[in-house]
């Protein structure tokens, strides 16, 4: 099987299949003007130009240009990554000596001998001066509903290291480049995983009273700032959207994952009695309005986790949705009558 190379954020990620190439060329984690590379090229070479990813390309790629050499005073450490898996993904991150990742606690799946742990408050972005500075930290992940403390994981051999991350449940792993990005990122409570040490998870307060009552997501999202790259889970399927400036988009509330801060976010009633008592749509759905880009999400872990409660014996579910023509004779037939 061939083996390819993307360029993304200033990064060689690989080597992956072409179907990953594929999946991510999808999910808007590259585009058409994404350098490419494989055995039998003799220079990196945009996606477009390569014919046999070319047929993936959408509207012949963004009109984005190719990234721009590293900044010397970035902040954020650079790391290189590759995300393995298709619906039940993980991302493994490879560090060099001196480089650290920060992630949630407990996201982490495995790690090399090399890779020192250590626990710290907020989101071990800088080092804060005094116990203030810690505390402030802490707080605004508090905010969000997350833990106070976070995890760094740090290289601190001679050689390449590497440490991995799990999706929490069905769905897709996007990198995003927050350089590329304009420095921050919008996205919903629980979507982080992990990041480059130095970027920023705080809080974003939503200026509408009705957004934060009804919107789904609460009066507070997480905002992700910096110059380095982040790692946010979706549930489902990624769909990513560019809003022109003035379009706009309705969505619901929990199909919602991450947005750039120029999309305006607002909530609207479904307008009907009848259609918000018995829709089963909710009584609000999301108004997007452009310019910038949103990603959805086809699978809501709070619309998975309904599903699953419901389906719960233990919550008065019944197995009416197995089919079988027996009912409840049929669990006593095949031994399955829990």
């Amino acid at each position: 099987m061939k083996q390819w190379y993307m360029a993304i954020g200033g990064h060689q990620v690989g080597p992956v299949s072409q179907d990953d190439v594929v999946t991510n060329l999808r999910n808007g984690t590259i585009d058409g003007n994404t350098l490419v590379f494989t055995a039998g090229m003799s220079n990196w070479t945009p996606l477009k130009n390569v014919p046999q990813l070319a047929q993936f390309v959408v509207n012949g790629g963004s009109t984005t240009t190719a990234p721009p050499p590293l900044d010397p005073a970035r902040r954020a450490h650079e790391i290189d990554f590759r995300i393995v898996g298709s619906e039940m993904q993980f991302v493994e991150v490879e560090l060099d000596p001196g480089e650290s990742a920060v992630a949630e606690a407990g996201s982490m799946m495995y790690m090399t001998p090399g890779i020192n742990l250590e626990t710290v408050f907020g989101d071990g972005s800088q080092q804060r001066s005094g116990v203030m500075g810690a505390l402030l930290g802490a707080g605004k992940r508090l905010l969000t509903g997350e833990s106070l403390f976070m995890t760094v994981f740090s290289n601190q051999s001679s050689g390449k290291q590497q440490v991995a991350f799990a999706a929490p449940y069905p769905g897709k792993i996007l990198a995003m480049d927050l350089k590329q990005l304009g420095g921050e990122l919008i996205c919903q409570k629980d979507s982080f995983l992990c990041a480059a040490r130095g970027v920023s998870i705080g809080i974003a307060f939503q200026r509408r009273i009705g957004v934060g009552l009804f919107g789904g997501e609460g009066f507070i999202m997480q905002r992700l700032q910096g110059d380095g790259l982040c790692f946010v889970h979706a549930g489902g399927t990624v769909h990513p959207l560019d809003l022109s400036a003035g379009e706009t988009l309705r969505v619901d509330t929990g199909c919602l994952v991450a947005l750039q801060p120029s999309v305006d976010y607002d909530i609207q009633y479904v307008g009907k009695v009848k259609t918000a008592l018995f829709g089963g749509e909710g009584l609000f759905y999301a108004i997007l309005t452009g310019p910038g880009r949103v990603w959805l999400q086809s699978l809501p872990f709070s619309r998975m986790a309904d599903r699953i409660y419901r389906a719960a014996p233990s919550a008065g579910g019944s197995r009416q949705d197995e089919g079988s023509i027996l009912g409840g004779l049929g669990g006593l037939v095949d031994g399955d009558n829990s």
